[in-house]
């Protein structure tokens, strides 16, 4: 499998991103207008953290709180994994399963230069498979 570089190269701009002291409310509506599960948190030039879909079940809805008056920083995931851009998307995969994680934030040098879902990874083994099978199917046609 590919290095994660390379799933980034065929999605330039994904990057999304909020504050920590936005609403939670705020944070929403950013997964709703990008159709995406979970944003980096940028303290500035630093990530802070991410947050998910899942934080906001969890930390906010079922504890009864409210998305207006709370903010993104009380309720992100600040111990982020991170991967970078050498990372091969099999050994993602691997980490995501065994951290029952989603997504993954790509860190070079302490930049952020993307974040990387399990459908992402998902998508590009897929591809891989159909493109491995195409291939002995020639081979037996041959």
């Amino acid at each position: 499998m590919k290095p994660v570089s390379e799933l980034l190269k065929s999605r330039p701009g994904t990057l999304r991103i909020v504050r920590p002291e936005a609403s939670v409310f705020e944070a929403l509506g950013l997964l709703a207008e990008f159709e995406v599960g979970a944003l980096v948190v940028m303290d500035g030039e630093r990530m802070a953290g991410i947050v998910s879909e899942r934080d906001y079940t969890r930390k906010v809805a079922l504890a009864g709180r409210s998305s207006k008056d709370t903010r993104v920083a009380e309720i992100m995931t600040a111990n982020v994994f991170v991967v970078s851009p050498s990372t091969r998307t099999r050994d993602c995969m691997a980490l995501m399963r065994e951290k029952r994680i989603r997504h993954l934030p790509v860190v070079d040098g302490g930049k952020v230069l993307g974040m990387l879902s399990i459908r992402d990874l998902l998508d590009d083994l897929i591809a891989d498979h159909e493109m491995t099978i195409a291939q002995l199917e020639s081979y037996i046609q041959s």
